[in-house]
């Protein structure tokens, strides 16, 4: 699945990230990229006041971030995106909680979502992931060979 998403607007819905934080978007994105890999979707997010230097499209393998330069804001690139697609975002779904957003995607028949529901979506994905072997604890044997590991190092410093 495709999805459309004003990033802006779905910020303060999810738990954990807030406008107010520098680096916002970037958490976001990382979100994206995980809920991506795990549904295998693919996300093109749009944020406005791009900092200086920051405008365009920037990849992030399943996520496309599109930075939005001041004085346009991502609702008038989201609405000029949709109309360049036409019928091709038909399949796609837009997530807003933005009416005019909203609006510029219900004539092309897209599937519209508010912000909140794609949080929770996006919440139980993230919680439903199968552990990676980085998140599993080492065995007593890895330690011990951590432990000789950094044991040679030391004795090999002094």
């Amino acid at each position: 699945m495709n999805w459309i998403i004003d990033g802006h607007n779905l910020i303060p819905h999810v738990r954990g990230l807030s406008l107010a934080d520098l680096d916002d978007e970037q958490a976001l994105i990382d979100l994206l990229i995980q809920f991506c890999r795990i549904k295998r979707d693919h996300v093109l997010v749009f944020f406005d006041r791009a900092a200086p230097g920051q405008s365009g499209e920037h990849s992030f393998g399943s996520v496309k971030a599109v930075f939005v330069p001041s004085p346009r804001t991502a609702d008038a690139a989201i609405a000029d995106h949709l109309r360049k697609q036409g019928s091709r975002v038909r399949n796609d779904t837009l997530v807003s909680s933005d009416r005019m957003v909203q609006a510029a995607a219900r004539p092309l028949h897209m599937h519209v979502i508010s912000s909140d529901m794609f949080a929770r979506q996006l919440v139980e994905a993230l919680s439903q992931a199968p552990a990676t072997e980085a998140d599993k604890p080492l065995s007593q044997e890895e330690v011990r060979r951590w432990e000789q590991l950094f044991n040679q190092k030391d004795n090999s410093d002094g």
